[in-house]
This record gives C-alpha cells, sequence and structure tokens, in this order.
C-alpha cells in the first residue's frame, strides 16, 4: 500500500496494487457531506420542441445532478416546482422568491433531424428578476451527456466564478478475478460523473500510476505486462500505445510536463531510485537526482519551473522541492513538508499556490493541503489509509484513493474540506486515480 512505497524499496510499486475484485459497473458517487448553505437552484425541465425522437439521456437530469454533487447548490426536487416555465417571458419570479430560490434554470430542447439537436436555456437570479446568461447550443445525439456536462460547468462558473469541472473525465485502475480465480488489472476511464466507463487495457500483471497527458488525449502509465515494470504512453481514444522507458530496474510514476512534451519519473538504472527526465520527442534523458536515499513520485509544478517529489533523504519520506533549468537542476532540492512523520505523494494544484499529499500521523494517513506561500498544512479526511490525490482542473476538489469496509473505493474532497463524495463500483476495488484537464473536449 502507499504507505510501503517509501520505506521498502523492493516493494515499490507492487504494494501500491495489493487488491482484487471483480468490476461489473461503472462508478457510482455519492455525497456524504456538503456545503452548509447550498445556493438553492430551481432546474426546470426543458420544454421538447418537435422532438420526434427522444434523447438517449435525460438531459435537465444530468444537469441537477451535475449541480448537486457538486455540494454546492441544492436544486429543488422536481415535484415541488412551483412552475414549469420554459423560457424567461414566461417566468414569473415573485412564485420562485416566495419559495427561496436563488436562481432558475429554464430552457428547450429541438430536433433538427434523425441524429441532430439544439438546446437553449438561460440562468436567472431569482430576487434580481434578471437573466444572468443565455445561450444555444447545437449536438447531436450521442453527445446527450457530455451536452448537459457543458451546461452544468456554465452554469457552475457563472454562479461561483470558478471554472466548472463536469464536462472532463476520470482514469483510474481497477482489479478483478477472473473464472480461473487468477487476478486481473483494468485501466479504466470515466466521466467525471462516473458514466460511459471505458476500458482501455486489461493485463494479468498490475497496472498503476495513470497520468494525463495535457491536452487530455493520452495516459502515461506503468504496466509490469512483461512481468518487470516499463512506463507506456497510450491514446485514451485511438487505443495506439508504445512502451516509451524500458530501463533496468524501476520505471515509475511517469508524470505529464505541463508542455506536454517530458515525462518527470523515478528510474533505478543507477542502482538507486532517482529522479529522471525523459523528452518524448527525442528520447533524451536526464538525471535530476543523486543520492543514497529513494527519490520518487515527481509531479510538475504548473508553470513547469520546478517538481515536487518524496524522499527518505532526511530519515522519512517528506516532500521536496527542486527548481529546473531546462532539463537539468538548478539548486538543491529543499525540503518543503516538516509537520508529521509522514508526506508523500506530493501534487500541485492547478494554480500552484496548494500542494495535496498523503499525510501520515499516528498510524493514519490522510489527504492534506499544505499553503506553498506560507507552509501552513490542513488535514482535509478522516480515513485511515487514504492515497493518490489528485486535483481536479478546477481545483476545487482532490479525488483520492481509499479502503472501506476493506475494499479499494475512490473518495473525493473540496479543498476546503467542507464536501466529500464516495465514489464506488458496486464489486471489486479500485485505485489509482488521475482527473483530466480541462482542455479536454470530446
Amino acid at each position: 500500500m502507499q504507505v510501503n512505497v517509501i520505506r521498502n524499496a523492493g516493494l515499490l510499486w507492487l504494494g501500491l496494487m495489493l487488491f482484487a475484485g471483480q468490476v461489473q459497473a461503472a462508478l457510482t458517487i455519492q455525497i456524504t457531506e456538503g456545503v452548509e448553505g447550498a445556493q438553492p437552484i430551481a432546474i426546470v425541465p426543458f420544454a421538447n420542441d418537435q422532438v420526434i425522437s427522444p434523447l438517449p439521456y435525460d438531459l435537465v437530469s444530468i444537469v441537477r445532478n451535475d449541480l448537486s454533487r457538486s455540494g454546492r447548490f441544492a436544486p429543488m426536487p422536481e415535484k415541488d416546482l412551483v412552475a414549469r416555465p420554459h423560457d424567461g417571458g414566461t417566468v414569473r419570479f415573485s412564485d420562485w422568491r416566495l419559495v427561496n430560490m436563488d436562481y432558475l434554470l429554464v430552457g428547450r430542447v429541438k430536433q433538427r433531424d434523425a441524429e441532430n439537436y439544439e438546446v437553449q436555456f438561460q440562468l436567472f437570479d431569482v430576487f434580481k428578476g434578471e437573466q444572468i446568461t443565455g445561450i444555444r447550443y447545437p449536438f447531436v445525439a450521442a453527445d446527450t451527456r457530455r451536452m448537459a456536462h457543458r451546461i452544468s460547468d456554465i452554469v457552475y462558473e457563472k454562479l461561483t466564478g470558478q471554472r466548472g469541472a463536469f464536462n472532463t473525465y476520470i482514469a483510474y485502475v481497477t482489479a478483478l478475478t477472473d473464472a480461473n480465480n487468477k487476478r486481473r488489472f483494468r485501466l479504466n476511464i470515466s466521466d467525471s460523473d462516473g458514466f460511459h466507463e471505458q476500458n482501455l487495457l486489461e493485463s494479468g500483471q498490475p497496472l498503476m500510476s495513470p497520468s494525463w497527458s495535457p491536452d487530455g488525449q493520452q495516459l502515461a502509465y506503468v504496466s509490469f505486462e512483461t512481468k518487470r515494470p516499463q512506463v507506456f504512453v497510450q491514446n485514451v481514444f485511438t487505443g495506439e500505445r508504445k512502451s516509451v522507458t524500458d530501463y533496468p530496474g524501476l520505471n515509475s510514476a511517469p508524470s505529464w510536463s505541463p508542455d506536454g512534451k517530458r515525462l518527470a519519473l523515478t528510474l533505478s538504472k543507477g542502482g538507486n531510485p532517482d529522479i529522471y527526465l525523459f523528452e518524448l520527442g527525442s528520447g533524451r534523458l536526464s538525471q535530476l537526482t543523486k543520492h543514497p536515499s529513494i527519490d520518487t513520485e515527481p509531479a510538475w509544478s504548473p508553470d513547469g519551473k520546478s517538481l515536487v517529489f518524496t524522499s527518505d533523504r532526511g530519515g522519512r519520506p517528506q516532500l521536496y522541492t527542486l527548481r529546473l533549468d531546462g532539463d537539468k537542476a538548478a539548486a538543491r532540492p529543499q525540503r518543503v513538508t516538516f509537520e508529521g512523520r509522514y508526506n508523500a505523494r506530493g501534487v500541485f494544484s492547478p494554480d500552484g499556490k496548494q500542494l495535496a499529499m498523503v499525510h501520515g500521523n499516528r498510524g493514519h494517513y490522510r489527504i492534506a493541503v499544505m499553503d506553498v506561500e506560507t507552509g501552513t498544512l490542513q488535514v482535509l479526511t478522516e480515513s485511515r489509509l487514504d492515497e493518490s490525490p489528485s486535483f481536479a482542473p478546477n481545483g476545487s476538489m482532490i479525488i483520492y484513493a481509499t479502503d472501506r469496509s476493506n475494499r479499494g473505493v475512490l473518495a473525493a474532497v473540496s479543498v476546503d474540506g467542507r464536501v466529500h463524495q464516495r465514489i464506488e463500483v458496486q464489486k471489486g476495488d479500485v485505485r489509482e486515480p488521475a482527473w483530466s484537464p480541462l482542455s479536454n473536449r470530446k
């Protein structure tokens, strides 16, 4: 498990994957704690104008679930709607003020031909009686869910001032036991709400450490399919993949540079786990650290000018940052975590102002965030064994892996610790989550 990553070099990566199960369904997301005082919003079912062929999904239900799942909005139950207007001209704001609604979303869906549709929606400030935004989009039936997530993103951004992250993907690793009682591992992606699960790769050997390219088109990951670790890069839409590092010893923990041209990773080709840079175009390799300790789990800063990594060079696993000058280290690594006996798996927030990490103290390993400027640490979770934090691309949430009833599940927590979600499959275990970038728009 995560707690063994630094303590035992021989189990550096295998320990992360000691789980098994059967995966039969997409992820299910349950809000376990939301923001007190979430903003009330009424979302009226959109009118279907000249719609002959029903859409494959209920577009409005997806929007309602997205906003509710954020923990920051409290959509009115459909059965409680006081009216069902479809455009601003028929809205009576006084009716909605009486039931203390802050915002109102209405709209229409039109069918253009067999596959093409158009959605028009308006978002209103109820107490001001004013339109906040109104937009019209064409879409095809197969993209109903993605269009719904796009609407959710717009509403979220207009009302919070922060970009939405509903129209994104999550990558994760699952494990199952086949009919012959043999362990199988899968690299999957799904929409951010757990739907449209796709299996990118299945192997009888461990898969781990998925990392998204900045354009959201590729995943780097570690595979043991040849009975030893290799780093692969795979296009998530075409399935095309290639091995990019196959050096003796460890090839692990790949992390894409913000420009998409390099991978930071851990190699032990020199006999000890150290941090390297691998240039994808030329295949050129540069060594950044050289220390008798274990240096691992590199992650880039958003500006590409530094890395954070885990090292036990101080006696226990802690986070260090390393400034870069091109493909070389610009200075000695600087320790940045001092609170607690264990801090590992660091990752920068999208704005570079925070570091999320696994924070260990008194036998518990939890997700924490640290203010980069002040060093102030806040523990966000209360579980016993949390690992693999990954920021949502808008910086609002952190997805991570944890244990529940001796099963591996995913969970998410807001960066202020007030919103908590649990993300499960019906059976089996899930690990190693990674949230795609906002640029992913397919």
